[in-house]
């Protein structure tokens, strides 16, 4: 009677363990993925990288599969792939290159935002100030776009003294 009483008691600490390491592994408790805010800003260099390539494929692979575009240029929110694809065919025949003129990063776990102004030069020689916000999850081993907005200044700049 001993032996089945510490055999139950047994089972019953390794289905405990089981069930807790179960449960620390689903919502609760998920291990975040190491970040600073130089590899949050890299995410950016990335992003305008393949903005270069002026290929619409390598910029969507920046972007989860339900990744958010709302666009600088578009009044259509972009809520998949095939959508955010269509916007960067267009987008990317005035060759945009972005450069960061003020940011600020926010880092949790498993999540990061690059949230400030940018600058976009373009072919033709033309620019649009805007500000955005780019929000990156980290998902199967790598962060991407979930939510990226990005809108004009609505003020024109101050000139400069």
């Amino acid at each position: 009677m001993k032996t089945s009483l510490a055999a139950s008691a047994a089972l019953g600490i390794v289905s405990l363990a089981l069930a807790t390491g179960a449960l620390a592994q689903g919502a609760g408790s998920v291990a975040c993925a190491p970040t600073d805010q130089a590899q949050v800003a890299a995410l950016f260099d990335r992003w305008n990288n393949s903005l270069r390539t002026l290929d619409p494929d390598k910029v969507v692979a920046n972007y989860a599969p339900d990744g958010v575009l709302l666009p600088t240029v578009s009044n259509q929110p972009r809520t998949n792939p095939a959508e955010i694809r269509d916007y960067f065919v267009k987008f990317l025949k005035s060759e945009p290159q972005g450069k960061i003129d003020k940011r600020i990063v926010k880092i949790g776990c498993n999540v990061a935002q690059d949230v400030g102004t940018y600058t976009f030069r373009f072919k033709d020689g033309g620019t649009v100030h805007a500000r955005y916000t780019y929000v990156y999850e980290w998902v199967n081993g790598q962060w991407l776009i979930a939510h990226h907005h990005s809108s004009a200044m609505p003020e024109a700049p101050a000139p400069k003294s």
